[in-house]
């Protein structure tokens, strides 16, 4: 298994973060005073690609002629129109539609899990979500969990998996061994030849681990699964957060390329040592 302590005279920079959410968890109308910090902060920690991927739930934010403006005062970056598409059972139904209507606009549309049993409750909610697995049978519910994330996939209206191993956050970890838990799971993102992220946002939350854990890495590795690279920013101040940590676990893997999407079109692109 890769190591952290497996660290390259000279890490492998980082150029892209394709999971931010500018309105962060409520819906904000984009204005070049919202997006322009994001922007800003990019430059700063030396980003050169971007996707804003808020949840679906806020599409009623989303203006591409605010985007394509925010594109205009800063062409020496790459900012791509992005959606987050997830599970809600309230309001993810609205999402898709809304997704499907505007698909040629879209660059780069992630998928994730977030609800269980819970209609109103995101069970990775800190740390209220954490009440949803008491008592219960964690292989059961990690079971549960990936068969709602492959029905994501089967929707064909992602590009990419968000935070593969979400269900880990409260630090509840299988007994099955994770290969047989996850398997089908990573077959169906391998034959409909969609991407999963690397977060960092996992460093930050209960876990303390990145996501998806190593073993989860090194089976898409094997599967030659595309990989891109992530923050899970709701802050401007977050944008490519812990990515030098995270280019030396990667590097640590062997990982040469990462992806990157224009209207759908995924593109992979070397690291420079």
């Amino acid at each position: 298994m890769a190591s952290e302590l497996q660290r390259p005279k000279t890490p492998l920079p980082l150029f892209s973060d394709y999971h931010t959410h500018p309105q962060g968890h409520r819906v904000q109308r984009y204005t070049q005073a919202l997006l322009q910090p994001w922007a800003d902060s990019a430059r700063r920690v030396g980003l050169k690609d971007i996707a804003f991927t808020d949840h679906d739930r806020y599409h009623a934010g989303i203006e591409f002629d605010e985007i394509d403006q925010l594109r205009e005062r800063n062409q020496d970056l790459r900012i791509r129109a992005g959606i987050e598409l997830d599970n809600d059972p309230i309001h993810s139904a609205a999402g898709r539609k809304w997704i499907e209507q505007h698909w040629d606009k879209l660059d780069f549309v992630l998928g994730s899990v977030h609800f269980l049993d819970r209609a109103d409750q995101m069970f990775d909610s800190v740390p209220e979500g954490a009440a949803q697995f008491d008592g219960r049978d964690i292989d059961a519910m990690y079971a549960d969990y990936f068969r709602r994330i492959r029905e994501l996939v089967e929707t064909g209206l992602v590009d990419c998996l968000a935070h593969l191993d979400l269900i880990k956050i409260h630090g509840h970890r299988p007994n099955a061994d994770i290969a047989s838990l996850i398997g089908e799971t990573l077959e169906i993102v391998r034959r409909r030849n969609i991407a999963i992220e690397l977060s960092t946002a996992g460093w930050r939350k209960p876990i303390n681990e990145l996501y998806p854990s190593d073993p989860i890495i090194e089976l898409a590795i094997g599967k030659r699964i595309p990989l891109t690279t992530a923050s899970d920013a709701h802050s401007h101040v977050q944008l490519g957060e812990n990515f030098a940590r995270l280019a030396r676990k990667i590097s640590a893997f062997g990982v040469r390329h990462v992806c990157i999407f224009q209207k759908h079109k995924r593109a992979e692109l070397p690291l420079q040592v």
